[in-house]
Order: structure tokens, then C-alpha cells, then sequence
């Protein structure tokens, strides 16, 4: 009996902890003079933000929700723009060392990664070289009222249009005209309901 007691007592102690832990976490968002936050924004527990002390810009519009295990990462200089309605699924990350902006009313699927940037690398005396601190950055723009499939990755210099679905799994290297659903790696369809 005051073993079950005792356990119970433990338990309540580490969700209060969690909660704790949690809360304090996000400070960098809320209280952050960097970052502007919209109302209704939903951030779900195993959020993680790499943010540089200052000289960055991250604005979120009304009723932005993330899911469990999402993160971000932005480099000084970085500018990452998420208009309202936007959803994340778990496990989603957003690699921002130029600029990224996400249009209203877009959902991400489970795994949906975006990245701005590349490592730069070169040839030195017949040796691949890859920088560890050295990127190519292009941005990204992603339209309104998009579906990104789960597990999709986005790379830099990608523009999607507006009401453009993407299936799960692809990997995303040029842009996306309005419109268009990609179904597999190759397979680019533009509907048109006129």
C-alpha cells in the first residue's frame, strides 16, 4: 500500500516536472523580441528551438499548431515567415539559415523536413571536401492551402505554388506550379477545374 502510494506520489511529481520543463522550454518563443507570435499557437510537448541570440526574425500567424517532436533551426540573419492556420505533424523540422515562408493554411505531414541551405563542397588535391560551416542558400516559398505528405523533404530555392499536394515520401529539388499534385518522385500533375 505505501508502495503504491509512494509511486503515485513519484508519478504526479514528474508530470508536474514535464510540464515545468515544458513551459520554461518555450520561453524562448513567447518572450523572445525576435519572434512575433500570433494568437492561438499550439506548440505540443518535445519542441526544440535552436535560435541564434539575436539578428534573426521568426513570425507566426494565428492558430499555428505543431505536433510532438518537431524543431527548428535558424542561423543569425535567418527569417522564417508561417502564416495562420498552419499545421505541423510530429516530427517535423525547419532548417532556416536564409529564409523560409509557409502560406496560410497549409499541413505538413509526420517527417517533413525543409531546408534552405546545402553544405558547400569542393574538390581539393582529388579529395571530396565537404564544409561543415559553409552552406548555398536559396529560399523557400510554400503557397496557401498546400498538403505535405508525410516524410517529404524540401530543399532550397523550391517555390510551391498555392493548393499544391505532395504524396508522402518525396524528395522536393524545383518548383511547383499552382494547383499541382506530385503523387511520386517524377510524376507532376496539373489539375485544372475550369
Amino acid at each position: 500500500m505505501i508502495k503504491r502510494a509512494l509511486k503515485r506520489m513519484i508519478s504526479r511529481v514528474l508530470v508536474k516536472l514535464k510540464f515545468i520543463y515544458e513551459e520554461n522550454k518555450l520561453a524562448i518563443i513567447y518572450h523572445n523580441p525576435n519572434i512575433t507570435v500570433g494568437e492561438g499557437l499550439t506548440i505540443e510537448e518535445y519542441f526544440s528551438a535552436n535560435l541564434p541570440p539575436d539578428n534573426f526574425s521568426i513570425k507566426f500567424g494565428s492558430y499555428v499548431r505543431f505536433k510532438k517532436y518537431c524543431h527548428i533551426f535558424l542561423l543569425p540573419k535567418a527569417e522564417l515567415i508561417i502564416n495562420s492556420d498552419v499545421f505541423f505533424n510530429n516530427y517535423c523540422s525547419i532548417n532556416c539559415v536564409e529564409k523560409i515562408v509557409i502560406g496560410e493554411n497549409t499541413m505538413f505531414g509526420e517527417g517533413v523536413k525543409l531546408y534552405d541551405h546545402n553544405h558547400l563542397y569542393d574538390y581539393k588535391d582529388n579529395n571530396l571536401i565537404v564544409e561543415k560551416d559553409k552552406f548555398k542558400t536559396a529560399p523557400i516559398y510554400i503557397g496557401k492551402n498546400c498538403w505535405i505528405g508525410s516524410n517529404v523533404t524540401i530543399l532550397k530555392g523550391v517555390t510551391i505554388g498555392d493548393n499544391v499536394v505532395i504524396g508522402a515520401n518525396n524528395l522536393i529539388y524545383k518548383s511547383i506550379a499552382n494547383n499541382t499534385i506530385i503523387k511520386a518522385k517524377t510524376d507532376y500533375i496539373t489539375e485544372s477545374h475550369s
